[in-house]
This record gives structure tokens, C-alpha cells and sequence, in this order.
């Protein structure tokens, strides 16, 4: 007889949780949680850190041996430890999906029995079919029998009108795990204790209970076999044992052969990285064999250009500064000792040339102060709301008094007039250091002209206004229009400022509109003058 039992279900185990992280101590630092002191590193242990560095080598290799332990593990427990319930939820989900299938084809008998012939051969099931007359008589529509020791094919009569009970007691469908006892030659349902298992082998059947379209009363019963998976388990287990040694080995071979591959290339970028922290600019950083290290390569060859163009500059900062700064001293202490020393040279004119140098020190100290200021990132702008042509006309017109005698001409063009909102101060500091140096180079004609004029960016909806500065003189060569921005750059060799010109007036027109969120430019043509312009968004 068939005994019954709940249906068992079958579920992955869930994951294991993760271990607790370790606690861990970072040494050169006091355990007390009250401080936070680092405490003293000898040398000893600072070599001693040094030594625990791990390479890329070995750590490649490391990391590329534990995938491939991840690999194999996660094989061993799909393929060995999950294997069973994988192959029970297997079968269970197709052969609850021939019964709905069959289902489908309950109307037409003979289309009912080439689909109950399908089934069978597919998924290795014994079919039986009932009408049901009442709850003790059935009419046998469909038997297939797909295997020798096919269950329902086996029982008596009186134990499938159980199985019917069961299924209309669980809600019209049903399934059921079964093993057989030889020496009582009876079926068992699988977790009774009353029967001890002479065999692994699992019967399943899936009993369910549906209608027809002519509301026929239909009873269908499947059974398939779930065979034992203990000897498919150690073929396996040795499957694995090999596949994973030799996935191992292969995998540590492999590491070894790419971390040579990609360590040779930034050993040698770091060996021209230390020559640069030494002073030497000429290191070659040209890197080979990844696009990474080759752009990286070309980023520290960037950096080691531009550290050495800084180093140029401060070398001849330091020059130009000491040289400005001992001239107009010199100036001083001369003329301060002869008009101490000497009778009659206490004159208006030494005082007045001692005055002008003074002046001319407290200039340069102004311009280094605000450069400095400007680069650093303390200054900040303090924008108001102002008639930008108003201004650039009332400053044109002190230019031409003061320089009206010298015989300059400063001529000023406007479309209209606008309203910006920046800081006035600075804006003007900026227009002036460009009114000046179109004063000191401009041409025989001694003409400045001043132009403001508006332009609209179409793509990016906003209107700019430009207030361009043009002189008559010589003009700038074309390689040369970046590099004047610099501080205290000299176009040629034998190139020489104006008397009073600090040489940081162009670097700090470049840091103010950056300051302001504008921008500045030069167009120049040699022989025929230069344009320099600001530019503001409106």
C-alpha cells in the first residue's frame, strides 16, 4: 500500500554567512583611545615596513589563484553538494510542467493522446488519464507507461482513487515522493520512519485534479523517476579534483607571465620617476605595451616638461626681481650718500629721482603682492553693478590729460552702452596694465585706441561685451602670443622693458579675468601693432 506524507519541498540551502571582520591594530600608532599620537618608527622598523611590500607579481598571482579556488569551489558545491536537490527541483518543475500542458489538450481525445505520447518521450513520464464518473468510479482515458517499474502503472486500483483523495484534499493538485520496499514489496512515502530504504531511487507522482470544457471531471497522473546521483557525485568529485589542479597551475603561470609583462614597464617609469624627484627634467617616460602606462608615461613626461619650464621661470623670477629690486636701491643709497657727502647736490631733482624710485620699489611690491594674491586663490572679487562704457570712458579721458602733453592720442569706440555686474576695481586694474603697455609700445604715431563691443554665443545662449586695446607698434610674432602672458617674459634676448614696467603686468591681467570669470586674449601682426582684448559675459 502507499503510505502518504506532506509533500517535501525542495530548496537551495542559503548562503553561508560572512565571517566577522578582524580586528586589527595599524602600528607607528598608540592603542590608547584617548590619543592619537603617532609614536616614534625606528629605521629598523621602517625598513622592516618596507620589506612586507608585497609585488605585483605575487600579488597578481595571488589574486589569480584565488579565483580559481572561487572557480572550483563554486563548481564542487553546484556540481557535488547541491547536485541532488538541483536534480530533484529539476524534475519536479518538469513534470508539473507536462501536467499543464496536458491540461491544454483535455478537450480533443485523440489530440489528448498524441500529446500524452509527446510528453512521455520527452521528459521520461508515465501518464495515466481518468474521466471521473463520481468519487468511486473512473473511465481510463490515457495509459502510458514509460518505464518497467513505473508506480502508477504498478499499485492497485483502490490506491489511485487515494492519490485522488489527496490531490482534492490539497486544493486539486498534489505531489508525492516514493521509494520501494522490496521486502514488503510496497510503496513508502519518502520521510516515513515505519520503512527502512533498500534503494535510492525516488518515484515522484503528480496528481492533479481539473475540468474540461464540457465540465468532465478529469484526473491526471504522472510519475517519473529520480535516480540516484551517489556514483555521478564521485565521478565528479575526481573531475574536479583534476580540472582544478591544472586550473591552478595554469593560473599562477599565467600571473606570473603578466605581471612581468606589466611590472617591467612601471619599474621603468618608476626608476624615471626618482631621477625626476632628483632635478633631472630629462627622464624618459615613454611607456610601452598598455595604453594606461602609456598615457601614464606621457602624463609624467607632461609633468616633467612643465616642472622644468616652473624651474626656468623661478630661477629667472629670482633674477629679474633681484635685479629690480637692487637698481632702484642702488638709485637711492647713490644719490642719498652724495646728497649727504656733497655740498650743493641736496637738489629738488636728486630728491625728486630718490622719490621716483621709492615709487618704483612700492610698484613692484604692489604688482608681486597682488600676482601673488591672484594665483594663490586669496583674493577674492567683489562684483558690483556698473555702466561699464561710462567708466571706460571717464578712465580714456584722465589718460588723455595726463598724457596730453607727451603728445598721445587715445581714442575710444563704443556700439552702446552696458551694465555688467563684476568688481570694478579689478576690472579697472586689468584695463589699465593694458592702456599702459599700449602706451609704452605703440608706434612713432603715439595712438591707443580703446573699442567695446558686444558678441553673442548662439550655442551657449549668452552675450559677452569686449573691450579691446590696440597699439601702432611692432607687433608680436605669432609663436611668441602665448608665452607673453608669463611672468617676466622676454620676447627675444635682446628685449627690454619700459623704465617703470614691473614685467607682471600682462601675468596679472591673465589671473584677474580669470579671477572675474572672464577671459583675455592678443592678436598681433609684426609691424603693424598688437590688440589685446577682455572679455566679459553680460
Amino acid at each position: 500500500m502507499i503510505a502518504n506524507s506532506d509533500i517535501e519541498k525542495n530548496a537551495m540551502p542559503e548562503n553561508s554567512p560572512l565571517p566577522p571582520e578582524n580586528n586589527t591594530w595599524e602600528p607607528g600608532y598608540s592603542s590608547n583611545a584617548a590619543s592619537f599620537e603617532p609614536l616614534a618608527e625606528s629605521p629598523r622598523g621602517s625598513r622592516k615596513k618596507r620589506s612586507l611590500q608585497i609585488g605585483i607579481k605575487w600579488k597578481l598571482s595571488a589574486y589569480l589563484a584565488a579565483f580559481t579556488l572561487i572557480i572550483i569551489l563554486l563548481l564542487w558545491l553546484v556540481q557535488v553538494v547541491f547536485l541532488e536537490t538541483i536534480y530533484k527541483t529539476v524534475k519536479t518543475g518538469e513534470i508539473k510542467a507536462a501536467a499543464l500542458e496536458l491540461t491544454r489538450a483535455l478537450d480533443d481525445l485523440g489530440h489528448l493522446e498524441q500529446v500524452a505520447n509527446r510528453v512521455a518521450e520527452r521528459n521520461e513520464v508515465s501518464i495515466m488519464i481518468f474521466r471521473m464518473e463520481n468519487i468511486n468510479t473512473a473511465t481510463r482515458l490515457i495509459n502510458i507507461k514509460r518505464f518497467e517499474n513505473s508506480l502508477i502503472q504498478n499499485i492497485a486500483r483502490y490506491e489511485i482513487f487515494s492519490l485522488y483523495d489527496s490531490a482534492a484534499a490539497n486544493g486539486g493538485k498534489y505531489l508525492q515522493r516514493f521509494r520501494y520496499d522490496e521486502k514488503r514489496r510496497v510503496y513508502y512515502s519518502v520521510g516515513d520512519g515505519a520503512f527502512t530504504p533498500s534503494s535510492d531511487e525516488e518515484s515522484i507522482v503528480y496528481s492533479i485534479i481539473t475540468r474540461n470544457s464540457s465540465g468532465e471531471n478529469i484526473f491526471i497522473l504522472l510519475n517519473s523517476i529520480i535516480s540516484p546521483v551517489t556514483a555521478t557525485v564521485k565521478t565528479l568529485n575526481i573531475i574536479i579534483n583534476v580540472i582544478g589542479g591544472v586550473l591552478l597551475g595554469l593560473a599562477i603561470a599565467l600571473a606570473f607571465v603578466m605581471a612581468r609583462k606589466i611590472s617591467r614597464p612601471i619599474e621603468k617609469l618608476n626608476a624615471a620617476a626618482k631621477r625626476l624627484a632628483e632635478g633631472d627634467y630629462g627622464a624618459d617616460f615613454t611607456g610601452r605595451g598598455y595604453k594606461e602606462i602609456a598615457e601614464l608615461g606621457n602624463t609624467l613626461g607632461y609633468a616633467a616638461r612643465e616642472l622644468s619650464k616652473v624651474d626656468s621661470l623661478r630661477r629667472e623670477l629670482i633674477a629679474n626681481i633681484s635685479h629690480d629690486l637692487r637698481t632702484p636701491l642702488t638709485m637711492i643709497a647713490g644719490y642719498s650718500e652724495a646728497m649727504r657727502d656733497i655740498p650743493g647736490e641736496l637738489t629738488p631733482e636728486n630728491a625728486q629721482i630718490i622719490i621716483d624710485e621709492a615709487n618704483r620699489l612700492a610698484s613692484l611690491v604692489s604688482d608681486l603682492l597682488d600676482l601673488s594674491k591672484l594665483e594663490s586663490g586669496t583674493q577674492k572679487a567683489e562684483p558690483t553693478e556698473f555702466n561699464l562704457t561710462e567708466t571706460l570712458r571717464e578712465t580714456i579721458e584722465r589718460y588723455s590729460r595726463l598724457k596730453e602733453h607727451e603728445g598721445f592720442k587715445f581714442e575710444f569706440f563704443s556700439d552702446c552702452d552696458v551694465i555688467v555686474y563684476t568688481d570694478r576695481t579689478r576690472f579697472l586694474q586689468a584695463f589699465t596694465n593694458l592702456v599702459n603697455n599700449a602706451i609704452t609700445y605703440t608706434g612713432s604715431d603715439k595712438r591707443v585706441i580703446v573699442t567695446q563691443t558686444l558678441r553673442a554665443d548662439t550655442i551657449a545662449a549668452k552675450r559677452f561685451v569686449r573691450v579691446s586695446v590696440t597699439d601702432t607698434g611692432e607687433g608680436i610674432p605669432p609663436d611668441k602670443l602665448e608665452l607673453i602672458w608669463d611672468r617676466y617674459y622676454k620676447i627675444s634676448p635682446k628685449y627690454k622693458r619700459a623704465p617703470l614696467s614691473t614685467g607682471l603686468g600682462l601675468s596679472i591681467v591673465k589671473n584677474t579675468m580669470k579671477l572675474l570669470g572672464g577671459s583675455c586674449g592678443v592678436k598681433s601682426e609684426v609691424g603693424r601693432g598688437s590688440t589685446f582684448w577682455l572679455e566679459l559675459p553680460i
